[in-house]
């Protein structure tokens, strides 16, 4: 890493354009667990739970719901098929379904479903599924637009659990993790209107982390980790600004989303002994601050930022309880922690935390750095729920392995 002339970094307002209140990708509208500003949280969470609007069947998958446009995106496996499916917001029934057939199998683990969440922008639909599949879709009627055979093209393999970085949708380029082995493709961006490839850049194999976006001295870049590194990039044309090791080899996976702070910060976190870094950087180099795993190492749960501290689920889900925690990325202290809690995911809206629980819990916490404040908690699925949940329109929408709910979060 070099250390930096400080360049002035914006946060972006969106990785893909947005209505009020949607949640058009994974993590939300900047892909940072935040809703838009006009979603709240409730003041309190009864023992009862919120009134479910709706309720439906679903198939395997680990992709989170996404809502635009009054639709929501259903990204799951149904005999053999992985099937994008578009239902109304409002009610939950079925608008169109768009089915690529697969024959995918898990190493070890997991499941037969897509790893990856929709990413919805305008009127156009990016789905990545567990063979490496990328379709685009046209969201208003399932159209089929454009699609590639990722791995077949590239020579990528396969993975553990399948193809599980989630594509980011940025300006009119569709940036994957794609790891291929052919023609330095470890990240390929494509373009959004055909599919044509637009550049691809490094032979790093693919990790489970989804790239986010952020604004550097004034233009769009990229920044994603991959199996080995964490890269910025140029999304136009795949020049690669700086980069540095994280991550390591063996049964390790990184999968939590790089978190892009006010401030020129950087967090990136994973478990299995490699812990987190926190780091300052421009458009020119990285300089790391600080690091360890004492503060947080976290499997796949990306920390969401609130007020200058940021929340997360410490640990992993197939390791001993996980504990929430609230930490200072500037300096990688704790300020408090709620051990034995499970494991899960944490979304934001205006000043409140919402926790999602593997076993199908919620939690709502005041973002308070001072001390955990628990607003409420309830029961929300019984069965393991492992996809990312979504805020949108005043409702939180949930899934697992065999149900949808959308759960009405307004008094």
């Amino acid at each position: 890493m070099r250390i930096p002339t400080w360049l002035p970094l914006l946060l972006v307002a969106a990785a893909c354009p947005a209505r009020a209140g949607d949640w058009p990708q994974l993590l939300g509208p900047a892909r940072g667990g935040r809703a838009a500003a006009d979603e709240r949280l409730p003041d309190a969470l009864a023992a009862a739970g919120p009134r479910r609007a709706w309720q439906r069947t679903a198939g395997p998958g680990y992709g989170g719901i996404v809502v635009a446009g009054g639709r929501a995106f259903l990204f799951h496996r149904s005999a053999n098929a992985e099937r994008l499916e578009a239902l109304d917001a409002a009610t939950g029934e079925p608008l169109w379904s768009l089915d690529q057939a697969t024959t995918f199998a898990p190493q070890g683990g997991g499941n037969t479903g897509p790893l990856c969440t929709p990413a919805v922008a305008g009127e156009r639909v990016v789905t990545f599924g567990a063979q490496g599949v990328l379709t685009c879709a046209d969201a208003a009627t399932g159209k089929r637009l454009w699609q590639v055979d990722t791995h077949r093209t590239f020579a990528a393999q396969e993975g553990y659990f399948g193809a599980g970085s989630t594509p980011l949708v940025i300006g009119d380029r569709v940036v994957a993790n794609v790891g291929g082995t052919r023609r330095e493709a470890g990240i390929v961006a494509f373009a959004l209107a055909d599919g044509a490839v637009a550049w691809s850049k490094t032979a790093e194999p693919a990790s489970y982390a989804a790239p986010v976006a952020a604004t550097v001295a004034g233009k769009p870049h990229v920044v994603i980790v991959t199996r080995y590194k964490c890269l910025l990039l140029d999304p136009v044309d795949g020049a690669i600004r700086w980069e540095f090791p994280f991550g390591q080899r063996g049964p390790t996976v990184n999968a939590a989303v790089p978190v892009i702070l006010p401030g020129n910060l950087l967090l990136v976190t994973a478990s299995y002994g490699i812990g987190s870094v926190g780091a300052r950087f421009d458009g020119d180099g990285v300089a790391r601050i600080w690091d360890g795993i004492d503060g947080l190492a976290s499997q796949y749960c990306t920390p969401v930022a609130v007020g200058g501290h940021v929340y997360a689920f410490d640990g992993r889900e197939d390791g001993p309880p996980g504990a929430l925690v609230c930490l200072d990325p500037a300096t990688g202290q704790r300020a408090w922690s709620v051990p034995d809690v499970g494991y899960g995911h944490v979304i934001a809206a205006g000043d409140k935390v919402l926790a999602v629980t593997n076993g199908g819990e919620l939690i709502l916490l005041a973002a308070d750095p001072a001390a955990p404040r628990v607003l409420g908690r309830s029961r929300a699925l019984d069965a393991a729920v492992r996809a990312p949940p979504a805020l949108a329109g005043g409702r939180v929408y949930l899934r697992n392995d065999t149900q949808v709910v959308a759960l009405d979060l307004t008094p």
